[in-house]
């Protein structure tokens, strides 16, 4: 068999110097499916809210029980959404090393938004260069024709 290389644009982060997270950051796709997704995770957080809000006020056994199961849910939602934007080979459970995304970072944020805002700006960078690279290639294939019929 032979094997075939193909520039996908893939990349590679370490996540907390200990997992890997792949996805090629300049491409549309996965541009779109994550912004798209703010909606669908606003959404979740706020059902999540609203349940936790709903729990009994007393303390107990069973509201630690339901406040942990809603917590869970939350966070396999989450995973399985983030899933669909990065792709199966991105298992969101090893890359945060199991960590709920609904428990809050030592900067007081959920962890879930600690991963958005990391990762928000690396595909702004990509789309934008993917814009760039798509206009320059454009503007050369607009030159060559002009050359090709012998326009200055």
């Amino acid at each position: 068999m032979q094997n075939l290389a193909i520039d996908t644009g893939m990349k590679e982060y370490l996540i907390n110097n200990r997992a890997v997270l792949r996805f090629n950051p300049g491409d549309p796709n996965l541009y779109h499916r994550f912004f798209a997704a703010a909606p669908q995770l606003d959404t979740l957080d706020a059902e999540l809210t609203e349940k936790l809000k709903a729990l009994p006020a007393e303390p107990d056994p069973a509201r630690a029980e339901q406040g942990l199961a809603l917590l869970n849910d939350y966070d396999r939602r989450i995973k399985a959404l983030l899933t669909e934007i990065f792709g199966a080979e991105n298992d969101f459970d090893k890359v945060l090393e199991g960590v709920n995304l609904a428990g809050t970072g030592a900067n007081g944020k959920r962890v879930v938004q600690n991963l958005l805002d990391a990762l928000t700006p690396i595909l702004q960078d990509g789309a934008a260069q993917h814009l760039q690279s798509t206009a320059a290639a454009a503007r050369a294939e607009a030159d060559a024709a002009r050359a090709a019929r012998g326009e200055a």
